[in-house]
């Protein structure tokens, strides 16, 4: 072998030797899913940037902000202390009122009923008197039962409670019920001709219509009959 070839260094062909090793740029690697795991140089970057808190770390806070927190603590104890005591005034005042309005309700009737009393006491009286009646105090007692039945109608009058007086009116249907009808020439047809039974009314408000007989014109039936 000649010295000129034994002077040929074999890495002088380009080939890297073990004293140079070669330098690749890094890459990420690949997940099986598909994703690319961070580098950790990257990660240690997302660190730097979203640090997290530690539990620990105490809160300090300027002593405006100190004394702002306080005073609205403050308001809102007396706020809840305020509902409370309402909360609790309101269940009061529904319970007296339900108490309240049962008792209108059961006692409403309490001032007629007073009223009548007396009126119930004299009709007692009347009774007691024909019970032991003689033949010439017939008057006597007629004159007590007038003035008890007087003293009743009052007592209703007052109250609210009026007659519905039907007798020589035109039918009206709003207050009036017939009972039947009667074939006349003295009357109208449509008029009432009598007064079976007394209407009555309280403050304007139907209790009760009166049983009226109303007329008509003689013939009538027949007509209709015909046509």
């Amino acid at each position: 072998m000649s010295k000129e070839t034994e002077d040929i260094n074999p890495n002088q062909e380009g080939q890297p030797t073990d004293a140079e090793p070669t330098t690749e740029a890094p890459h990420d690697e690949v997940t099986e899913n598909g994703t690319k795991d961070p580098s950790p140089a990257d990660a240690a970057s997302d660190e730097e940037v979203c640090p997290e808190p530690e539990e620990d770390t105490p809160v300090t806070l300027e002593r405006s902000a100190w004394k702002d927190l306080v005073e609205k603590a403050e308001k809102g104890t007396e706020y809840w202390d305020r509902f409370v005591r309402l909360n609790a005034e309101f269940d009061n005042f529904k319970k007296r009122s339900a108490r309240e309005r049962s008792e209108a309700v059961k006692y409403a009737n309490e001032a007629l009923l007073e009223r009548l009393i007396p009126t119930l006491d004299h009709f007692e009286m009347a009774m007691l008197a024909v019970q032991h009646a003689k033949e010439n105090s017939l008057d006597s007692i007629k004159m007590g039962i007038e003035m008890v039945h007087g003293q009743l109608k009052s007592t209703l009058k007052d109250a609210g409670l009026e007659e519905i007086d039907a007798a020589g009116k035109v039918f009206d249907p709003a207050w009036h019920e017939a009972v039947s009808q009667k074939e006349t020439n003295e009357v109208p047809e449509g008029q009432v001709v009598e007064q079976a039974r007394k209407g009555y009314k309280l403050n304007e408000r139907l209790l009760r219509p009166a049983n009226v007989v109303v007329a008509k014109a003689p013939g009538a039936d027949a007509e209709e009959a015909a046509s």
